[in-house]
Protein backbone atom coordinates (compact mmCIF):
# COMPACT_ATOMS: atom_id res chain seq x y z
CA UNK A 1 0.00 0.00 0.00
CA UNK A 2 1.37 3.99 -1.12
CA UNK A 3 1.39 6.28 1.79
CA UNK A 4 2.19 9.68 2.14
CA UNK A 5 4.13 12.68 3.85
CA UNK A 6 1.66 15.29 4.59
CA UNK A 7 2.60 18.42 6.55
CA UNK A 8 0.63 18.51 9.72
CA UNK A 9 2.27 21.97 11.47
CA UNK A 10 5.52 23.89 12.20
CA UNK A 11 6.78 22.18 15.03
CA UNK A 12 7.70 25.64 16.81
CA UNK A 13 3.25 26.11 16.47
CA UNK A 14 2.95 22.13 19.24
CA UNK A 15 2.80 23.37 22.53
CA UNK A 16 5.82 21.15 24.28
CA UNK A 17 3.67 18.48 26.63
CA UNK A 18 0.17 18.77 25.04
CA UNK A 19 -2.05 17.45 22.46
CA UNK A 20 -3.68 19.24 19.51
CA UNK A 21 -6.25 18.24 17.12
CA UNK A 22 -5.32 17.77 13.44
CA UNK A 23 -6.91 17.01 9.65
CA UNK A 24 -5.95 15.52 6.38
CA UNK A 25 -8.98 15.28 4.17
CA UNK A 26 -11.46 13.24 6.58
CA UNK A 27 -8.81 11.85 9.19
CA UNK A 28 -8.26 13.43 12.01
CA UNK A 29 -5.27 12.91 14.26
CA UNK A 30 -4.58 13.89 17.91
CA UNK A 31 -0.74 15.14 17.67
CA UNK A 32 1.11 14.85 20.80
CA UNK A 33 4.34 16.88 21.77
CA UNK A 34 6.01 15.16 24.56
CA UNK A 35 9.48 17.18 25.32
CA UNK A 36 11.33 17.32 21.67
CA UNK A 37 9.54 14.17 20.33
CA UNK A 38 6.10 13.75 18.38
CA UNK A 39 3.50 11.13 18.11
CA UNK A 40 0.28 11.16 16.17
CA UNK A 41 -2.76 8.75 17.19
CA UNK A 42 -6.26 8.51 15.69
CA UNK A 43 -8.63 11.37 17.32
CA UNK A 44 -11.09 9.09 18.74
CA UNK A 45 -11.12 6.93 21.67
CA UNK A 46 -11.84 3.10 20.72
CA UNK A 47 -13.76 3.13 23.94
CA UNK A 48 -16.41 5.96 23.37
CA UNK A 49 -16.93 8.35 20.53
CA UNK A 50 -14.15 10.90 22.60
CA UNK A 51 -12.05 13.43 21.06
CA UNK A 52 -8.24 12.66 22.68
CA UNK A 53 -7.56 15.69 21.67
CA UNK A 54 -9.42 17.24 23.99
CA UNK A 55 -7.81 14.70 27.10
CA UNK A 56 -4.69 15.15 29.22
CA UNK A 57 -1.26 14.43 28.21
CA UNK A 58 0.90 13.06 30.71
CA UNK A 59 4.61 11.84 30.01
CA UNK A 60 3.47 9.16 27.15
CA UNK A 61 0.09 8.61 27.96
CA UNK A 62 -2.88 10.23 26.85
CA UNK A 63 -5.99 10.28 28.65
CA UNK A 64 -9.40 10.44 27.25
CA UNK A 65 -11.22 12.92 28.62
CA UNK A 66 -14.50 11.07 28.40
CA UNK A 67 -14.00 7.45 30.68
CA UNK A 68 -10.27 8.25 32.01
CA UNK A 69 -8.70 5.48 30.07
CA UNK A 70 -5.14 6.14 28.90
CA UNK A 71 -3.30 5.35 25.91
CA UNK A 72 0.50 5.19 25.22
CA UNK A 73 1.05 7.36 22.58
CA UNK A 74 4.12 6.19 21.47
CA UNK A 75 2.63 2.42 20.60
CA UNK A 76 -1.39 2.95 20.81
CA UNK A 77 -1.57 0.77 23.37
CA UNK A 78 -4.48 0.81 26.08
CA UNK A 79 -2.92 0.92 29.31
CA UNK A 80 -6.04 0.51 31.74
CA UNK A 81 -9.63 -0.09 32.14
CA UNK A 82 -12.05 0.73 30.89
CA UNK A 83 -10.39 0.45 27.24
CA UNK A 84 -9.37 -2.86 25.68
CA UNK A 85 -8.95 -1.98 22.57
CA UNK A 86 -5.50 0.25 21.35
CA UNK A 87 -5.72 3.35 19.35
CA UNK A 88 -4.21 3.08 16.06
CA UNK A 89 -0.89 5.58 15.43
CA UNK A 90 0.69 7.12 12.71
CA UNK A 91 4.26 7.62 11.64
CA UNK A 92 5.46 11.26 12.47
CA UNK A 93 9.01 12.94 11.06
CA UNK A 94 10.24 16.26 11.77
CA UNK A 95 12.01 17.57 8.93
CA UNK A 96 13.45 21.62 8.72
CA UNK A 97 11.36 22.45 11.57
CA UNK A 98 8.05 21.37 10.32
CA UNK A 99 5.79 17.89 10.97
CA UNK A 100 5.05 15.46 8.30
CA UNK A 101 2.91 12.27 9.23
CA UNK A 102 2.40 9.14 7.35
CA UNK A 103 -0.92 8.69 5.65
CA UNK A 104 -2.45 5.67 3.76
CA UNK A 105 -2.38 6.84 0.47
CA UNK A 106 -6.50 7.36 -0.75
CA UNK A 107 -7.77 6.52 -3.88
Amino acid sequence: MQSNWIKVAPLESLPSDDVTAAKIGDLELAVCRVGEEVYATHIFCTHGHARLSDGFLEGHEIECPLHQGRFDVRTGRATCEPLTEDVRTYPIKVVDGDVFVEVPEIG
